[in-house]
């Protein structure tokens, strides 16, 4: 099945729907105002990103959906009062007046059918991140979103931490000048060089095979390749670890210097296996200047075992070690590391840590309290979400920003199927100068 299918079939079942009765609620600034949620996938990250949104005071959790139903009696117990399903299409169907809003944090492959479907009743989406698993799809995300004028965020929690903010602030007020290269590393492998696995195991009794695979190809289930937790190192449903910790890492360097989709991008890595990511990666993007960048900036991206290799832009003062994740701006006038994560940025001019007077770069105090504290700031990304479809506060990462850093990430992911082949992206066009290229940005949907 077609993905324009797929989705042409998801706004059928949609399009008799009448509009929640809370619609009202979810433009007030009405302090009894509340927030019914219903959560896609609620085991592992969803069950953190259930924790999170329910913690805030105005949250109802009303339903779970799991295709394992361990994951839903765990999450069931914790919420008695929301119903439970197994399929996300029954849930948003029959509870679909019940709902104000959605949370989706299933494995990547299903992030864009559902959230769409969501989407298409008129309910405000937040999506684990990386948004979608294909191009096209982050393309349909922002598009519906925009159209509709739904509240949207994506999961990059990190996003409203202090130091990933005070970084931003840094950058934007030129502490390092024009930058013009990022280098940003992860030795996370969410890869696979091994073959593809033969045979097929006993589907669990608590596991739905069926509507774990979705939309993507039909396969035999083996027990230790796929769920719960190994499915991002395979191209069929996850996005590696570019994907995975990219988004994170990406995050606040892309968005300090106001970027875009990038010009061109090459992939140094293994053959492709057609099953697997590559353990290792090294992702070289051009992008178009922006007013915080030279006239292009080159941004060096590397994972897996053994990463970041030796360089002078990251050679640290006192032969201090780099941090085992982060990124680091170079600019005209020095550089700057931000650690992944908890970590403040540092700032370095020939060879030399600066101190940062923070009081310059925000005199108002803005960027809030200081000191790092992960119980406390690991709900404000969540709340701030529930805040804004209650009309009382306003996303960070909508989708209209969030698509665009996923495009970016994925354009890097596709590119590990041409290694050390340069691609050029047309953002216009929404395609490759490379036509060999283009079979990747979508892909077909299964009906299930």
């Amino acid at each position: 099945m077609k993905k324009r299918d797929f989705l042409k079939t998801t706004m059928a079942v949609a399009s008799s729907a009448l509009l929640p009765t809370s619609l009202m609620a979810l433009t007030s600034k009405s302090k009894g105002a509340r927030l019914r949620t219903a959560h896609i996938g609620v085991g592992g990250m969803g069950a953190a990103d259930l924790k999170s949104i329910a913690s805030h005071e105005a949250v109802d959790v009303v339903a779970l959906c799991d295709v394992d139903a361990k994951n839903l009696a765990a999450a069931h117990e914790m919420y008695p009062k929301a119903k439970v399903f197994s399929d996300y299409r029954q849930l948003l169907k029959e509870m679909n007046s019940e709902i104000d809003a959605v949370v989706v944090s299933t494995p990547d492959h299903t992030h864009a059918p559902a959230s769409m479907l969501a989407m298409e009743m008129n309910k405000p989406v937040y999506c684990q991140k990386p948004l979608t698993h294909y191009v096209s799809e982050a393309r349909a995300m922002r598009k519906m979103a925009d159209e509709k004028g739904l509240i949207t965020q994506m999961g990059i929690q990190v996003h409203s931490f202090y130091d990933y903010k005070l970084a931003t602030v840094l950058i934007q007020s030129g502490i390092i000048g024009k930058v013009h290269t990022v280098h940003a590393w992860s030795p996370k492998n969410w890869g696979y060089d091994g073959p593809e696995p033969q045979g097929e195991d006993t589907i669990p009794d608590h596991l739905d095979w069926n509507l774990w695979l979705g939309t993507s190809k039909e396969r035999p289930y083996k027990s230790i390749f796929y769920h719960p937790g190994n499915w991002r190192k395979l191209v069929d449903y996850g996005c590696g670890t570019l994907g995975d910790m990219g988004v994170h890492i990406f995050d606040t360097p892309y968005n300090a210097l106001g970027l875009d989709v990038p010009l061109t991008i090459k992939n140094e890595c293994r053959k492709p296996n057609g099953y697997g990511f590559p353990e290792n990666n090294s992702v070289t993007y051009t992008f178009p200047g922006t007013p915080y960048t030279t006239e292009n900036l080159t941004w060096i991206w590397s994972d897996g075992p053994g990463v970041p290799s030796s360089n002078k832009d990251l050679k640290l003062p006192n032969k201090d070690k780099l941090p085992l994740q982060g990124a680091m701006f170079v600019g005209e006038k020095g550089r700057l590391l931000l650690p992944h994560f908890m970590e403040l940025p540092r700032h370095i001019v020939n060879g030399t840590y600066q101190e940062i007077d923070i009081s310059k770069y925000d005199p108002n105090n803005l960027l809030g309290n200081t000191k790092n504290d992960y119980e406390r700031d690991a709900p404000k990304h969540y709340h701030q979400f529930v805040d804004a479809c209650l009309g009382q506060d306003q996303v960070s990462a909508p989708f209209s920003y969030s698509a665009r850093l996923t495009e970016t990430i994925l354009l890097g992911v596709i590119a590990g199927r041409f290694p050390n082949k340069t691609l050029h992206w047309d953002n216009e066009k929404a395609e490759f100068k490379e036509k060999e290229a283009n079979q990747y940005l979508s892909g077909a949907y299964r009906k299930f």
